[in-house]
């Protein structure tokens, strides 16, 4: 019997409907796999890393618009030492670098000249003794020889002209006795303050002639940074007022000592003082001194927050993805904190790292914009 075309008609459809239902089971089977998959993989995603240390939210502060002057720190005390003698090195006891107390015994020049003129002049002062005693005992005999009326007016002054004169060469010789003992002492150098051997010039069997530079000594304990600035900066300043420097880039707090002029037309010259007990700064470095001129609003971090790459400055900024570093450019600093010129938005929060960050440990770094 022949299949009714209608019949074979609708096996195909049947087919069709059973293969497009399967396709559709499949599909819906792998975007149920999709979603699963999604799912687990947004399940599986690490929690936001963070550096260990302590979070500051940046506030908005008026710090002083400052201007920069340059200038170099040097000792308060220093001395350069030498002799009034001419004599040979005999000994010089001192190296650059070593640390000397007052009064140490520096240096020691050949005076065996003096020695011989110290035995001239003791004699001397013995010769002048005895004239000085010969003369007060006949000035004696005299006053009372006019007091019986047996010597005459003119005897007696003469005699008292005597003993006046005597007395007079006895003062010259224990005078000359005195600058012999002070030319003496110019035959030992010693240290007029505690401090640092910074110049040794001679070595022993070198002669010195008077004023010669010899030995160069510093007191480092206080340094004093000279900068010259323009009169309408100066006008505000005050000593004693404490300014924001630097040493060899170091920030430092500087104490104005005084405000002079600097001899040229409306420059005037700021000295200022920074304490140096433990010599943690060098004498000689450059410095940087900021003046205030004015107030202005700024972001301040603490400088324990800024993190270095080679010129490279920044700072750990936490959002809730975690903590990055961010390049930032950076204004004035004082001992403690430093202002953010760009990089940064009032509210966000940093941190000041418990560890400085490494290049290898730290977050990814971002340019500041």
């Amino acid at each position: 019997m022949r299949p009714n075309r209608y019949q074979g008609a609708f096996n195909m459809t049947s087919t069709i409907s059973r293969f497009t239902a399967t396709a559709l089971t499949a599909f819906a089977g792998l975007t149920m796999a999709a979603c699963s998959g999604a799912k687990d993989e947004q399940t599986a995603t690490p929690a936001a890393t963070q550096v260990a240390g302590t979070a500051v939210v940046i506030r908005d502060t008026v710090i002083d618009a400052t201007i920069s002057a340059s200038g170099v720190a040097e000792p308060i005390q220093q001395a350069t030492l030498s002799t009034k003698l001419m004599g040979t090195v005999t000994a010089v006891l001192v190296h650059e670098g070593d640390v000397v107390r007052s009064g140490q015994t520096l240096l020691r020049i050949d005076a065996r000249d003096l020695t011989a003129k110290a035995a001239q002049v003791g004699a001397s002062i013995a010769d002048a003794q005895a004239m000085q005693r010969e003369a007060a005992t006949t000035a004696a005999r005299f006053r009372a020889l006019y007091a019986d009326s047996a010597a005459t007016r003119a005897q007696l002054d003469a005699v008292e002209t005597g003993l006046a004169r005597a007395e007079a060469g006895l003062r010259a010789a224990q005078a000359a006795s005195g600058e012999l003992d002070a030319m003496s002492s110019y035959a030992t150098i010693t240290a007029p303050f505690g401090g640092v051997v910074t110049v040794r010039a001679v070595d022993p069997g070198a002669f010195a002639a008077p004023g010669a530079p010899l030995i160069t000594v510093q007191d480092g304990s206080t340094l004093r940074i000279s900068v010259t600035t323009a009169g309408d900066a100066v006008r505000t300043l005050k000593r004693g007022q404490t300014l924001a420097a630097t040493i060899d880039g170091a920030p430092v707090s500087a104490v104005i000592e005084g405000v002079v002029p600097a001899g040229a037309g409306n420059l005037f010259t700021v000295n200022a003082t920074v304490a140096n007990r433990t010599g943690q700064y060098r004498s000689g470095s450059a410095a940087m001194v900021s003046i205030p001129v004015a107030r202005e609003h700024a972001l301040l971090v603490p400088n324990a927050a800024i993190v270095r790459e080679g010129d490279l400055t920044g700072v750990i900024v936490r959002s809730a993805t975690g903590d990055e570093r961010r390049w930032v450019r950076l204004g004035v600093s004082t001992a403690t904190h430093t202002a953010v010129s760009s990089g940064l938005k009032v509210g966000e929060t940093i941190v000041v790292p418990t560890v400085v960050p490494t290049a290898t440990s730290a977050p990814s770094a971002k340019a500041a914009k």
